[in-house]
């Protein structure tokens, strides 16, 4: 089974950006606790990152035969990513939705997340683990009959 980590915007910055809100963990970190959990499940896990929602959401065509399923952090991108959720959407695949803080807190404001309504698995808060979180339920729920 193989299944994409995918980062969105300013996700390449973790440990130095606002670490009283996203913590210290890097991105090469968070790869390797993903890794391993991947391992543990016997999965494979593919991970990119980028700023820019055209090179999202063309990974995700360019790859739609050989994933079968995505975590995704939509960082930036949660309130009007709707290209890179309609290539999401349109692989029939399952995906699960990840953002390390609490992201529907944050600056006090209420924000939607476009991603929200289509994931089959959503968490925000959990900080860095998260991605693993989700990649063990997301698992759980592929291989169930």
């Amino acid at each position: 089974m193989r299944l994409a980590i995918l980062h969105g915007p300013n996700l390449n910055r973790l440990g130095e950006r606002d670490p009283a809100k996203y913590g210290v963990a890097t991105l090469d970190g968070i790869t390797r606790d993903v890794d391993a959990t991947a391992a543990r499940l016997d999965v494979t896990a593919l991970h990119f990152q980028s700023n820019h929602e055209g090179a999202l959401t063309e990974w995700v065509q360019d790859r739609q035969p050989a994933i079968d399923g995505y975590v995704v952090n939509p960082a930036g991108l949660a309130s009007y990513g709707y290209a890179w959720l309609d290539a999401l959407f349109d692989t029939g695949r399952p995906f699960a939705v990840v953002h390390i803080s609490q992201w529907h807190a944050h600056d006090g404001k209420d924000r939607a997340d476009v991603f929200a309504a289509h994931a089959d698995v959503y968490l925000a808060g959990a900080g860095w683990r998260g991605y693993s979180l989700a990649l063990d339920a997301l698992v759980h729920r592929l291989r169930e009959p």
